[in-house]
């Protein structure tokens, strides 16, 4: 009987220091992130903490001091463009219940160069598939020289690209302090008529037609065929936008990344970003990063088809096939997203 009792009080005091060494290691997480996440927003983002290779600058040193004097101006913008965003998130925190830290796995959208010290948060539909193929380049070591020699497919394979949640937290907490971090951002009604357009009215996207086509068709469509029902290849953007504000579709997880909002995928108000680039000046912005790089010489971006993109007028067009309160409530849904980027909000709009 004793030999049980003791037994029993043995294992009680394994139990108690498991729980608290589970304990610790969850508060050392939490820790890490609120230490490694707000105050960046505050800090000095010229002080480096030894960042840089010897005898050389790194991108984000000439950033903040640039030492070419075409670089100057479009330092005074990209300082408006970061305090917009500061701005928009100190407002949103105030009005808002919600607080969360970031973990690990909210950071798989960021992609990291260890040579050129960078990070690049991608967003879909905002030529991310040119940023990844000049990532590509840019972290090749010599393998690849001409972006457009990457097949679109290959710049897409996860294991082709590090992204930043594949580091510890110290890794994740230097290199967030240490490196140049950037994304670019596009009008969020035309990515979101990009993304309709690109995935449910090319027949080539069969995948996305099977895994979210069918979905919307059963949920959304009255009388609908089996052969819709089946294949999911005829989305109507009506429908779409139905999907999209279902109070439904929320709970069923996070949105998928062609349409989910900036603010989700790249948690501007937790990550400090040097660099907010747009899709409205693509290539004046990305060639400013290959410079701050020290590349522009020897690495241009790549042109795009400016005949096949979504433009202004062609988002109008399909938005006035939606109802007043489906535009009420896109708005509503992509609204920090227009405030943080200075986007205003789109005069075709029906929000009376």
């Amino acid at each position: 009987m004793k030999q049980t009792l003791s037994e029993l009080m043995r294992m009680s005091r394994i139990c108690r220091m498991v729980f608290a060494t589970c304990l610790g290691s969850f508060i050392l997480v939490i820790f890490y992130f609120q230490s490694m996440f707000q105050p960046v927003m505050r800090r000095n983002p010229f002080v480096v903490d030894g960042c840089c290779r010897k005898g050389s600058r790194n991108a984000l040193q000439e950033l903040y001091n640039p030492t070419q004097p075409e670089l100057s101006g479009a330092a005074v913008l990209h300082q408006a463009r970061r305090d917009q965003v500061v701005d928009a998130c100190r407002v949103y925190s105030a009005s808002s219940r919600k607080r969360r830290v970031l973990t690990p796995g909210d950071l798989k959208h960021l992609v990291v160069d260890e040579d050129h010290e960078l990070i690049y948060c991608y967003v879909p539909k905002v030529a991310c598939t040119n940023w990844k193929r000049v990532m590509m380049v840019l972290t090749g070591r010599g393998k690849y020289s001409d972006p457009m020699d990457i097949p679109s497919n290959e710049a897409h394979i996860p294991s082709n690209l590090k992204t930043l949640n594949q580091y510890s937290i110290a890794e994740i907490n230097h290199r967030l302090k240490n490196y140049l971090k950037f994304l670019f951002v596009r009008e969020p009604f035309e990515r979101l008529v990009s993304a309709y357009r690109n995935k449910f009215t090319l027949k080539y996207n069969s995948s996305f037609h099977k895994r979210f086509g069918t979905r919307i068709i059963r949920r959304y469509r009255k009388n609908a065929t089996q052969d819709a029902l089946l294949n999911g290849a005829d989305v109507k953007f009506k429908e779409f936008a139905e999907y999209l504000v279902d109070p439904a579709t929320q709970r069923d997880g996070p949105l998928n990344e062609h349409w989910q909002t900036v603010y989700q995928l790249c948690h501007p108000c937790h990550i400090h970003y040097d660099l907010v680039g747009k899709y409205d000046t693509l290539e004046e912005d990305a060639n400013y990063v290959l410079r701050l790089v020290g590349v522009g010489d020897s690495l241009r971006f790549p042109s795009y088809a400016k005949s096949t993109r979504t433009t202004d007028a062609m988002t109008a067009q399909f938005f006035s096939n939606i109802s007043t309160q489906q535009q009420i409530q896109l708005y509503q849904l992509y609204k920090l997203d227009f405030h943080m980027f200075n986007y205003t909000t789109p005069s075709y709009l029906r929000l009376d």
